[in-house]
């Protein structure tokens, strides 16, 4: 039986840039999921920070799309 290690690569706690990255990744063949549970122990009840999971072995590709995507919107 194989288990899958899901990482978190991207965090925000605006919905639209969650879909938006998902989507680049998915167009660059990497599955990824929405994890919108977490809370560290600073959140309020209301917080709304969601993470993009992909699977441990996609991680560093997964970095590579979300960076040049970044770097080409802070300009």
């Amino acid at each position: 039986m194989s288990v899958t290690t899901k990482v978190s690569v991207f965090e925000s706690s605006n919905q639209q840039e969650i879909q938006l990255m998902k989507s680049k990744l998915e167009a660059a063949g990497i599955e990824s999921e929405v994890d919108n549970s977490y809370l560290s122990f600073m959140s309020t009840p209301t917080a709304t920070n969601m993470m993009l999971k992909v699977d441990l072995k996609e991680e560093q590709k997964a970095f590579e799309i979300i960076d040049a995507y970044l770097q080409q919107n802070q300009k």
